[in-house]
C-alpha cells in the first residue's frame, strides 16, 4: 500500500485550456491577461499567442486534447476570423464537441450589429461569446467589463474538469 491518503480531499480539479489569437490579430496583451487570469483560477493554460494559423490551433488541439479553447481578438476582425476557425474546429471529429469560446473586439462597427455577430458566432458553433459585443447587454448600471468577466468565470466554472489530482 502506497502513501496515498484516500481520505484526503482531492486537489481542485483543473481544466486544460488553450488560448489563441485569431490569424489576423497581432495583439498579445489580451492573451497574456487571459493566460494569467485562467492560471489564477487554477487552470493549466497553453497560450499559442497572436496570429495563429488555423492549422496550428487544430494541431495543438489534437496534441493537447484541451477541455476548452479560448479565442481572443482585439483588432476587430475576430468575427470573420472566428467564423472560419470554428468551422474548421467543428468539421473535425476530435474537436466537434470541444467547448470553444470567443471574445474581445469582434467587429469594427462598435455596437452596431453586435447582437447579430453574437448570434451568428453561436449558430456557427461557439459555445459562448464574450467581450465588446456584449456592451449594452449588461445595462447602464453594470460595468460591462466586470459583467463580461463574471459571465466568463461562470462559463469556465460550469465545465467538467477532466483531471483530478
Amino acid at each position: 500500500m502506497g502513501n496515498h491518503d484516500a481520505t484526503a480531499a482531492p486537489v481542485t480539479a483543473r481544466l486544460n485550456i488553450v488560448i489563441s489569437g485569431v490569424s489576423s490579430d497581432a495583439h498579445t496583451w489580451n492573451l497574456v491577461f487571459l493566460q494569467l487570469l485562467l492560471q489564477e483560477w487554477g487552470h493549466r493554460v497553453t497560450n499559442l499567442g497572436p496570429c495563429v494559423p488555423e492549422a496550428l490551433l487544430l494541431d495543438e488541439c489534437a496534441r493537447a486534447t484541451p477541455d476548452l479553447v479560448v479565442v481572443s481578438s482585439v483588432n476587430g476582425h475576430g468575427f470573420h476570423d472566428g467564423l472560419r476557425l470554428i468551422g474548421a474546429l467543428r468539421q473535425r471529429a476530435d474537436t466537434a464537441r470541444l467547448p470553444v469560446v470567443i471574445g474581445g473586439k469582434l467587429g469594427v462597427t462598435g455596437e452596431q450589429g453586435a447582437a447579430d455577430r453574437v448570434a451568428t458566432l453561436i449558430a456557427a458553433g461557439y459555445d459562448a461569446v464574450f467581450g465588446d459585443d456584449m456592451v449594452g447587454v449588461a445595462g447602464e448600471d453594470v460595468d460591462p467589463f466586470a459583467e463580461t468577466l463574471r459571465l466568463f468565470r461562470s462559463f469556465v466554472d460550469s465545465l467538467p474538469a477532466a483531471v483530478t489530482c
